[in-house]
């Protein structure tokens, strides 16, 4: 045997297991990029959720630095102001009401013909009868028996729908659950919060169950477009963080009372700006919800504009004349009924085209109305269908005074 045979330099036949692993290598990558290529979707979808998360712990964040700068500028001018008595609320504070009030907010699922929707709710006290009090965006469209609530200890029921109201975007359900987990908040006033008031929110941001911000009432008496284009009226503005996933949660005050119900952000990248549906609202339509699962809203029947100083002159109104320009009269309709007027021919007004001639309503039950959400402010708050309501009104620049029996406002 010679020694080229023995270090193989021989010429050899070439084996058939490097074609076969080349092959299984080839296909092993299809396989790794195809697997990659179908988990897109989902990783993107995970990305987001935990930017959702990390959006809202920052927001938190923020708020908490911005309450600590607060609480040290205040330190600060009472110290160089010489002020002996310095008090400056405890973090305690926050964790106490924290502690004091999750329990008694939920978390709502439910199955839409589109896929699935999510928010929040809190437990209530109706007089004995214990339900869920959330918004009527958070329920709408869900499909017969798909709503769930979530308790904090991780309990899910399904709830019914025991009444709503779309134009004020509130929604009451009802569930069956065991007594120890309904444990249900106050309605507090919300007539008497006052601008840069301390309030927290609780509730579950892009699914993140029981989350906490805190901020101050930025405003009081906005108002907020519902179904119908009809103004929500009284609406709390708050800089409290509120995300997707908030709405239907409450707005407490530092007593943990319930002052509104968290609903709305102008745009989701809104920084600083959020609505709460007042709890005087919900105070006022509950009963009716609870017992006949409707609100019945006064009804005019009118379409109205605000006077400006353009309509004074395109009317010839006597100087500072302020109230609700009756553009329109729907007829059939209460004030169609009473004998009020609509607009007569169409002008140019402040560059819009408007049509001018009609009432102008000034005053009702002889309270100055300097505007028209003045108007459906008082209405709202004092009116029922069926009252009558005394307007005072301009025609022709004359004074007269007209009855109108409110009527009840349209389903949507």
């Amino acid at each position: 045997m010679s020694e080229e045979w023995f270090y193989g330099s021989r010429p050899r036949r070439s084996s058939g297991w490097l074609p076969l692993l080349v092959a299984v290598l080839i296909v092993a990558n299809v396989g790794v990029i195809a697997y990659s290529t179908l988990n897109t979707s989902e990783q993107m979808n995970a990305l987001k959720t935990q930017i959702g998360g990390l959006t809202v712990s920052v927001q938190t964040l923020n708020t908490e630095l911005n309450g600590a700068n607060a609480e040290i500028a205040a330190l600060r001018e009472a110290i160089q102001s010489g002020g002996g008595n310095v008090t400056i609320p405890p973090a305690s504070d926050l964790i106490q009401l924290y502690n004091k009030t999750r329990d008694s907010v939920v978390l709502i699922r439910v199955t839409l013909s589109t896929g699935t929707a999510q928010g929040s709710g809190f437990i209530y006290d109706a007089g004995g009868r214990i339900v869920i009090i959330t918004n009527y965006h958070v329920i709408e469209n869900a499909i017969a028996g798909s709503i769930t609530v979530t308790f904090i200890d991780g309990t899910i029921v399904k709830a019914e729908p025991v009444g709503s109201d779309p134009y004020s975007d509130v929604a009451v359900i009802s569930v069956s659950a065991p007594i120890g987990l309904l444990k249900p908040l106050k309605l507090g006033s919300s007539s008497r919060l006052k601008v840069g008031e301390n309030v927290i929110t609780i509730g579950n941001p892009y699914g993140l169950a029981n989350t906490l911000t805190s901020g101050i009432v930025s405003a009081v008496g906005r108002q907020m477009d519902s179904t119908g284009n009809y103004p929500i009226v009284d609406v709390i503005q708050t800089d409290a963080a509120i995300n997707p996933g908030n709405s239907g949660g409450p707005l407490l005050n530092m007593n943990g009372e319930v002052v509104g119900i968290n609903t709305a952000i102008p745009t989701e990248t809104s920084r600083g700006i959020g609505f709460a549906v007042p709890s005087d609202t919900i105070a006022r339509e509950l009963p009716s919800l609870i017992s006949k699962g409707s609100y019945d809203h006064p009804y005019l029947g009118i379409t109205g504009q605000d006077v400006t100083p353009g309509i004074i002159d395109a009317m010839g109104l006597p100087a500072g004349t302020h109230g609700t320009l009756i553009v329109e009269v729907f007829t059939p309709g209460p004030s169609a009924s009473a004998g009020l007027r609509g607009g007569t021919r169409t002008a140019t007004v402040d560059g819009a085209s408007i049509s001018i001639g009609g009432d102008v309503i000034t005053s009702a039950d002889g309270i100055a109305m300097k505007n028209f959400y003045d108007l459906i402010v008082y209405l709202q708050r004092n009116k029922r269908p069926g009252d009558t309501v005394t307007l005072s009104i301009l025609r022709n620049n004359t004074p007269m005074s007209i009855g109108v029996t409110l009527g009840t406002r349209p389903p949507p």
